[in-house]
């Protein structure tokens, strides 16, 4: 007889919250006072066990939309027909390392292939200590990189954070290059290049060790930082700073990349600089378990030592198959020149609710990566953190899905599915003007 599946019980969200306290990792936070139980998405929205619709303006893990019937058809086809590791011969990870390289710098042309961003950042790090034979690395103070215990001693957000140990004696944490509340504003024209010279502070610490940098890790945009877009000159100045001094340079594009960016397919380009690693994450896969790395030859040449860097999973046939279509409807629905035209929408009503309400402190952003930072005085720059949760709980109760983040979880992080269209972003904002006009 065939078999057959044992259908799912239809739980109650109160079971289901009960089963997970009794069953699942204790650590497991959920969103909202109120959860949300959800059966289904599709394109920019979520439903819940009603029906009702919930446009989802925080997850960039489903890039070009949730269930995108080209993915989902494209990873059903090769389940059907073959999965299985990479020893053997197949044609969708040389297609996919082929494409995928493609839309990099000629200067970045090898591919390692993994399941998350946090192994990218893990690999990435092995590569680069094997490359320079050095072992500390400088990071950016508030990034996040990935939850391995290597990437928690790399992510100030975590070892400074609540249950954190501190800073590990090999990392060096460099100033958080944030012009609208830092050391250097925006009135600054030279504010990036004065924030890079906080590395030599850096460099000189490991010096002091008796040890040399052998990365400089730094997200193209700051996510967990409070979508700190890098200002001017930063990049071009922090490299040349960890370059001189023997260090790779390592862009963590693990929530911005795939073109949000907007005018730029990885967000790197707006700095106009060059990394020597790059990792992806996140919205490779479309909500697929999918990440990789690429490098320069000559750095992924230094890794051949020996140990073969094997995965399981990484590069399967059909997580490939799901990550060329991914890169197909990119480039077939012009997402990028969408992310471009929204991003800019929203940009513009943004600071038009700026002008009405002294609750928005600043607006930054690129594409459709998007914060905005709410402050009780904008001359003290106090965070409104209540305020801000409140928002979120507010535009909750009105079916849009939304976040906070930041060193003071003050700032609405804006990062939906790249398919978020106009209209959905004019609901959105006549929802947030209701919003804050109900918190001041």
């Amino acid at each position: 007889m065939p078999t057959t599946v044992a259908p799912i019980p239809n739980r109650s969200p109160e079971d289901i919250i009960a089963l997970r306290r009794q069953h699942l990792n204790p650590t497991l936070s959920m969103s909202y006072k109120q959860p949300l139980k959800m059966l289904r998405g599709a394109g920019a929205y979520l439903y819940d066990q009603d029906g009702n619709a919930y446009l989802d303006m925080v997850n960039n893990v489903c890039h070009v939309g949730h269930c995108h019937p080209a993915v989902v058809a494209a990873g059903q086809t090769q389940m059907a027909q073959l999965n299985t590791n990479t020893r053997y011969l197949h044609d969708n990870i040389v297609e996919y390392a082929k494409r995928l390289s493609a839309t990099f710098p000629s200067e970045l042309s090898v591919v390692f292939l993994t399941n998350s961003g946090t192994e990218a950042n893990d690999l990435a790090l092995r590569i680069a200590k094997t490359y320079t034979q050095a072992n500390d690395i400088i990071v950016v103070d508030h990034a996040y990189h990935g939850n391995s215990p290597t990437m928690i001693e790399l992510s100030p957000y975590k070892f400074d954070g609540k249950g954190g140990r501190g800073r590990p004696a090999h990392i060096q944490v460099a100033e958080i290059p944030d012009d609208y509340r830092g050391r250097f504003r925006k009135d600054d024209p030279e504010a990036g290049a004065h924030y890079a010279e906080d590395l030599q502070r850096a460099i000189t610490a490991i010096h002091a060790r008796g040890e040399k940098p052998a990365a400089f890790y730094c997200e193209s945009v700051l996510g967990c930082g409070g979508q700190v877009v890098l200002p001017k000159g930063y990049l071009p100045a922090a490299y040349a700073h960890a370059r001189a001094a023997g260090a790779v340079c390592i862009a963590d594009e693990v929530q911005v990349g795939f073109g949000r960016a907007g005018d730029y397919f990885w967000a790197f380009e707006a700095q106009r600089v060059v990394p020597d690693i790059v990792t992806m994450g996140k919205p490779i896969g479309n909500g697929h378990p999918m990440g990789a790395v690429v490098t320069r030859p000559e750095i992924a040449q230094a890794f051949i030592t020996g140990m073969e860097y094997f995965n399981t999973f990484a590069g399967n046939p059909v997580s490939c198959a799901i990550g060329l279509a991914v890169l197909d409807v990119i480039q077939q629905e012009h997402l990028q020149a969408h992310a471009k035209q929204v991003g800019d929408f929203l940009l513009q009503g943004l600071n038009d609710l700026k002008q009405r309400y002294d609750l928005i402190g600043d607006v930054r952003g690129i594409g459709l990566f998007i914060g905005v930072e709410l402050v009780k005085d904008r001359n003290s720059l106090e965070p409104a953190t209540t305020e801000a949760n409140t928002v979120i709980e507010f535009l909750k109760a009105h079916r849009i899905l939304l976040s906070t983040d930041g060193p003071y979880d003050n700032v609405l992080k804006l990062k939906p599915p790249m398919v978020f269209s106009l209209a959905n972003a004019k609901e959105f904002l006549l929802r947030l003007n209701q919003a804050l006009s109900s918190v001041t």
